[in-house]
């Protein structure tokens, strides 16, 4: 299980790190009317347009990656194994309670104290 955990909070801090390169890699809304006065964006390797899509894919693919890992981890972190029955198959209940036994044991304390101080003389 913690092997799972460590893959799991590697592959988010990766697609998170992705995520932040390609959105800091992305132009603009403004860049949009540079292009149409030709910065050159049609040489490209992509296109004149393959690079925008190409990024805001490979960003919502990287943050759904996230979001998956987030939602994996979550469900990781709550899960909580129950308590094995053992072999005999007695639960937790057929164990006497620590409470019981540290009730009874000052009790039996002070009983023994008072039969032991009425036998000294004074």
């Amino acid at each position: 299980m913690l092997y799972l955990k460590t893959l799991i909070i590697v592959v988010q801090l990766l697609s998170a790190l992705g995520v932040i390169g390609l959105v800091l890699l992305q132009h603009g809304k403004g860049a949009d009317m540079g292009a149409a006065f030709g910065s050159g964006a049609s040489g490209s390797l992509f296109g004149a347009t393959g690079s925008a899509n190409f990024l805001s894919r490979t960003t919502a693919i990287l943050a759904a990656v996230f979001f998956v890992t987030t939602l994996a981890l979550t469900y990781l972190g709550s899960y909580r194994p129950q308590a094995s029955a053992g072999v005999l198959g007695a639960g937790p209940a057929a164990a006497p309670t620590s409470a019981a036994a540290s009730a009874a044991a000052p009790a039996s304390a002070a009983s023994a104290s008072q039969a032991l101080g009425s036998d000294v003389p004074k």
